[in-house]
């Protein structure tokens, strides 16, 4: 019952932005180690081929290692990008939390405390109203089909509390005389 004032927090463009801009760096960061591994592949495969021999198959290995250090210099720098996006990003979405902190903890008057309890009173008790269950407005009346098994009233006075005692008194005797046989 605690949490029914709780509220999930709202997802901002701001905090979509942010999202996204974590997901590239990642992805960024998977695509450098991908290159590392292929820059050392290709380094490793012109020592091989100059070991072998084959002059003109180790320059083209270097070649490729060559684009592939290009490539991750590139990749370097789009990483840069996005964490220098980031961080801006996120000093906006601090700043702007920030903001609301220091309205939502400002000291308010009296007065405007005294209007804000009003205000939750009266939508307290229009919530309270609205709760309830609505009161029937017509008559109830029994159906011609509907009719009630009830008992009948009494048609003779009630006895006396002595009355009573002397019918008891009467019974007992009654039961124990003896029978005849």
């Amino acid at each position: 019952m605690g949490n029914m004032f709780v509220k999930k927090p709202k997802i901002t463009e701001v905090d979509r932005a942010i999202l996204s801009l974590k997901t590239q760096r990642r992805k960024l960061g998977q695509y450098q180690q991908q290159l590392e591994k292929v820059i050392e592949a290709e380094k490793q495969a012109a020592r091989d081929l100059i070991r072998e021999k084959r002059k003109d198959r180790a320059l083209l290995a270097l070649k490729k290692k060559r684009t592939q250090q290009d490539l991750l210099k590139q990749v370097d720098q789009w990483v840069i990008n996005v964490e220098q996006q980031l961080m801006d990003d996120t000093a906006e979405a601090k700043a702007y939390q920030d903001e609301l902190s220091a309205i939502l903890g400002e000291k308010l008057s009296e007065e405007d405390e005294e209007e804000i309890l009003a205000e939750f009173d009266n939508l307290e008790s229009q919530l309270n109203v609205e709760d309830m269950p609505e009161v029937p407005t017509t008559e109830l009346v029994p159906e011609e089909d509907e009719i009630l098994d009830l008992p009948d009233v009494p048609t003779k006075q009630p006895l006396a509390p002595n009355a009573t005692a002397e019918i008891s008194s009467t019974k007992r005797k009654v039961l124990e005389e003896p029978l005849e046989a």
